[in-house]
Order: structure tokens, then sequence, then C-alpha cells
């Protein structure tokens, strides 16, 4: 009777062996940057930008009280989450004085405003930096209207937001990223690109240990040439000096995301010009890689209608997802992203 017992609790102890090896086995398999991106959900991302884009904020001009309340909300949102600054313990803001801002062409009495700094320290390679953006202004009121810039650019700093929160739960689990990342939110876009200029010209970090910048301004919208098929966003400048990142921003898309990613604004006779619109040309002329990510224009661009309620959430979170695959590879990989296409450029130019 013993040995009869002694055989069977082998057995059930083999058997349970066996069950811990699969989920160990399971557990290796599981995708984190999925498991992660999941977190990104267009509940929360409307939840952020009902806030971000209130009448509260005044339309958020650069310098002025609306947009004091729009960094203090984004620093509430980093404090809270506990994702640190870069700068110092309590500071997250990049202070922009009045006199860099008055020097510009479009910039005519602004006064002193700040660009939103939040930090994710990488657990192998820390000191090569991926700078995620958006600018945290619009222009503010015009003839008593409020110009609330949902599309323009909330979209886009909500998606900083959500995507922070997101590496962050997995740093807190101890999955990444190898490679730090910057959360940066720039004023002054609407002025000139200003805060982005100030950043690349005082920055945090070395531009030279800046991997690549991903720049997201307007994606909460479907503009009219894709009414049929929403499911797009155009990409912008992904092939301008790297076809590493091109590549790897392609094959991110294919492996989760899925939306049609339209290269129109990318043609170097766009006469929209738009390559040199946005932020992350302030870093380009840098010869850091980026890409800039963007739902065209709309009917409510700049102008009072760009509210909350005309934001099409569902494309929002996927968008918002895209970014953030792009990011975690890039941030991830075993080789950093590098200007590869300067690099044969100026090869080629030598020989």
């Amino acid at each position: 009777m013993k040995r009869i017992f002694y055989s069977i609790s082998v057995f059930a102890f083999i058997a349970c062996a066996s069950s811990l090896n699969k989920a160990s086995d399971n557990l290796t398999k599981v995708n984190f940057a999925e498991k992660y991106a999941a977190s990104i959900t267009a509940k929360e991302l409307s939840k952020h930008l009902y806030i971000y884009a209130s009448d509260e904020f005044e339309g958020r001009d650069t310098g002025e009280p609306g947009q004091k309340k729009a960094i203090a909300y984004l620093k509430d949102f980093y404090v809270k989450e506990g994702i640190v600054s870069p700068i110092s313990k309590d500071n997250y803001y990049q202070e922009v004085p009045a006199e860099f801002l008055n020097k510009r062409k479009r910039g005519k009495g602004l006064k002193d405003s700040e660009n939103v700094l939040a930090f994710i320290k990488g657990s192998e390679k820390p000191d090569e930096i991926v700078v995620v953006s958006a600018h945290l202004d619009h222009v503010g009121m015009k003839d008593g209207e409020i110009y609330n810039g949902a599309d323009d650019d909330g979209s886009g700093t909500v998606a900083l937001l959500e995507m922070a929160q997101a590496f962050n739960m997995a740093a807190k689990n101890g999955k990444g990223p190898k490679r730090s990342i910057l959360f940066l939110h720039v004023t002054g876009e609407e002025k000139g690109l200003l805060g982005s200029k100030y950043y690349t010209e005082n920055p945090i970090f070395p531009l030279a240990n800046t991997v690549c910048n991903l720049n997201i301004d307007m994606v909460g919208r479907v503009d009219d040439a894709h009414k049929e098929n929403p499911n797009y966003v155009y990409l912008i400048g992904s092939d301008k000096l790297s076809a590493n990142l091109h590549a790897l921003s392609e094959e991110m898309n294919t492996k989760y995301t899925n939306i049609a990613l339209d290269y129109k604004y990318n043609d170097e006779n766009d006469p929209n010009r738009f390559y040199y619109r946005s932020d992350h040309y302030n870093f380009a002329k840098h010869n850091i890689p980026i890409i800039f990510y963007f739902n065209g224009t709309h009917a409510d661009y700049h102008k009072a209608s760009d509210t909350p309620d005309k934001i099409n959430y569902e494309m929002l979170e996927k968008r918002t997802r895209l970014v953030f695959h792009t990011a975690w590879e890039v941030a991830n990989r075993t080789e950093r992203i590098t200007a590869d296409l300067l690099e044969k450029s100026t090869e080629e130019t030598e020989k």
C-alpha cells in the first residue's frame, strides 16, 4: 500500500514539474510589446483629451494662462504615474525664455513658456535616447472664441501620456526599455517650432546620443481623402535619413497595427512642405532620424471647431499603438538606429 502511494506521489510531482515547465515556456513566449501596447485605449485617450482640449485650457496659447494650466496637467500626470523628470526631482519644465521666443519671426510679445519633459531610463543602454514628441500649445482665443485644438495637437499630447504609461508599466515589471525614452512636450510650435528649436539648441541629453525622434502632430481625425477608409496615417520623413528606421516602421505596422501608411506628403515636391512644418524638423536638421505621424488637414484645422467630440478615438488608439511599437523596437533592438542614408551619401561624395 505504501509503495503504491509513493508511486502516485512521484507521478504527481513529475506532472506538476512538467506543468510548471510548460507555464515557464509559455511565459517566455509572451509578446511584451503587444501586452503593454494593449494598455493604450481609446477610452483613456478620450478621457485625457476631453480635459486637455476643454475650454478651461483657453486654447493653450504660448506663455498664456491656459498654457500654464496645460503644463500643470502634464506634470501632475507624470508625478501621479511615478514617471520621473530628467531635469531634477520635482522640475518637469524646461524654461523657454521670452527673449528666445521673441527673436523668432512669428514671436511677437510672447511671454516665458515651458517644454515639459518626462523620462524612463533604459536598463542596458541608458545613454542612448529615443525622443517621442508632440507640441503642447495651440493658438489660444480669437474674438472671444476658444480654439481648443483637440486634434492640433491635443491628440499627439494625450498619445504621449498613454505611451509613457505603457512604457512605465513595462519598466516596473522589469521588461524594458533597454534604451532611454524621453517624452518631450514642446511649446511654441504654432509660433514657428520654437520649443523644439530651443530644446535642440539646449538639449537635456547630448544630440549625439539621440537615436531618433518620433513626432506626433495631429493623429485624431480623418481627412477627406480617406473618408471611405479611415484606417490610415500619413508618414513623413521616415526614409529621409535612415533606411533602417523606415524599414523598422513598416515592419512594426505589418506585425501589429495594419494601418495603411500613406506617403503622399513625404514627396520632396509636395507643395505643403509638411516635412518642414512640425517639430521633428529641428531634430532632422541635426541629422537625427525622424518620423512624423500626421492625419492630414481637415475643415476644422486652426478653427474653434477643432473639438474633442470630433476625434476618431479608435484611430487615435491604433495610431498611438503604432508609434509605441516603433519606439519599443527602436529602444530594444540590438543595433542603434543611425542616419545610414546620410552616411552612405557622405561616403559616395567622398569617393
